[in-house]
């Protein structure tokens, strides 16, 4: 009888947990939604079929430098850019997606709209690049890496590319640029 019952209890667990929807928009190790780094190009429109799709070659448009997907909730925002591993290859995996929609946010509440305190209250920063105009601050444990505008920073720090920048000198309300996820690297 002892079975019986904690195997209704176990069914009954899966069914309530298959049951549960993936938050679309929670972006974890490895996953945005429904999208995983195993994913293939041309598997994106069966895995996002609730949205469209829109693929982009330098062949295609003459604006695209490189290929990438566009995905557009039926509505017409802009949620997503996908970017290939390998040019030209359908069957590539997805390297590099860029952020555009402010309800996509990690298990730890960082997303698009997040400020640069929310990154140091919540995460270890693995690494800070220091390009021509931005920065890019890279996450430990995570595929999330974020650029902020050298225009946030103080302006001792603009201008020298060769400067190491530390998280210190970044301002708790400095924005981001651009909100970024790297996977199959």
């Amino acid at each position: 009888m002892r079975n019986l019952t904690f195997l209704l209890l176990l069914i009954a667990v899966l069914f309530i947990q298959c049951a549960k929807e993936k938050d679309p928009f929670l972006i974890t190790k490895n996953q945005i939604g429904n999208l995983h780094n195993e994913i293939m190009i041309r598997q994106i429109d069966s895995v996002l079929p609730q949205d469209s799709i829109v693929y982009f070659t330098p062949e295609t448009s003459f604006l695209a430098q490189s290929e990438q997907v566009e995905v557009y909730e039926k509505g017409g925002k802009l949620l997503m850019t996908l970017s290939p591993s390998k040019q030209g290859d359908p069957n590539s995996k997805i390297s590099h997606i860029q952020i555009f929609d402010d309800r996509f946010k990690t298990e730890k509440g960082l997303s698009k709209k997040s400020t640069f305190k929310e990154v140091k209250d919540h995460y270890a920063i693995s690494s800070i690049q220091n390009t021509f105009s931005n920065i890019v601050v890279s996450l430990k444990d995570s595929d999330v890496y974020i650029t902020i505008d050298k225009k946030e920073l103080p302006e001792a720090l603009r201008y020298d590319s060769s400067l190491k920048i530390e998280s210190s000198q970044i301002p708790d309300n400095a924005k981001f640029k651009y909100f970024m996820i790297a996977w199959n690297e």
